[in-house]
């Protein structure tokens, strides 16, 4: 049996276009719906969602393409854009009858909170994001050789077939790689946690390169469209990312301002799986944000 968050009730709720999203839900209070990262599921949130569902109704859902949620086709480009996917969250919300809720973000699921920021302004009220750039200044702060940090992008990004095929043949060790590459605390991720990211991983490759071609291609072209329009995110924002110091070339907390009027950045000591590996610090970073 799958590892489940203790005291929270699962459901399959129609998101955009009756895709069925798998998600989590316990507490009671004001909303906060938590979006999972690659290569993982709601789970990563067992330990933050608890912590909050004291104060909060929390709701944890699996990405479309992820975990127990729909992973269709990829039969047009919109079906894994960001736009897309959060049009599943807005709607697996009003299901819950939430119109307005708070929004936090890891990762990929980051830049779906962003996207749903941006195209529901009026619905989301207060969006939080762990240890990822925008997309369209990613692509464009990525150089040389620094970019090999970044190959899985760049894989992902071809057409459709190889990748697919490539990452088939070896799901365990291409989806371990990054469980253990980016985490700096191992024991924070359990033998039967971390079996559970690569089963769902291995089950879902055609619908999670999709979700990343998606960020090399319709979704660059939203942002590009926002960016030229000058159109921001309204809510008040803030961004808990590791602290690399001088070492990326770049200034993330200055990337997000231009998205975000509103904004405030914590660098924190800790690996990219922060909501696992440092619990107690994302749940005071999300309290906060609820302040404001």
């Amino acid at each position: 049996m799958s590892p489940v968050i203790p005291g929270f009730r699962y459901a399959t709720i129609p998101g955009h276009e009756g895709i069925g999203i798998k998600a989590a839900v316990g507490g009671s209070g004001s909303p906060v719906v938590l979006l999972h990262g690659f290569p993982q599921t709601h789970l990563m949130w067992r330990h933050v969602a608890a912590g909050l569902a004291t104060a909060h109704t929390v709701i944890v859902p699996d990405l479309r393409g992820y975990g127990d949620s729909g992973k269709p086709p990829a039969a047009a480009a919109e079906t894994y854009s960001k736009r897309t996917m959060a049009s599943d969250v807005v709607a697996v919300a009003k299901a819950l009858g939430h119109e307005r809720f708070a929004l936090i973000g890891h990762d990929r699921g980051a830049l779906v909170a962003v996207r749903a920021g941006l195209d529901h302004p009026d619905t989301v009220t207060h969006l939080g994001i762990l240890d990822v750039l925008p997309t369209l200044d990613m692509w464009e702060v990525l150089h040389g050789v620094d970019a090999a940090v970044a190959w899985h992008l760049y894989l992902m990004a071809q057409p459709a077939g190889l990748p697919e095929r490539m990452i088939t043949a070896t799901a365990d060790e291409f989806f371990g790689s990054f469980l253990s590459a980016w985490g700096a605390d191992e024991a924070a991720m359990s033998p039967e946690i971390r079996e559970a990211y690569l089963d769902a991983s291995r089950n879902a490759v055609p619908s999670i390169v999709a979700d990343y071609r998606a960020s090399a291609g319709i979704d660059l072209e939203h942002d590009r469209v926002d960016r030229s329009s000058g159109r921001t995110l309204a809510m008040p924002v803030a961004s808990i990312a590791q602290d690399w110091g001088g070492q990326l070339g770049f200034d993330p907390e200055a990337l997000w301002r231009v998205w975000a009027p509103d904004f405030e950045f914590t660098p924190v000591t800790a690996g990219h799986f922060m909501a696992e590996s440092h619990p107690q610090e994302v749940i005071a970073f999300v309290r906060r944000l609820l302040k404001r």
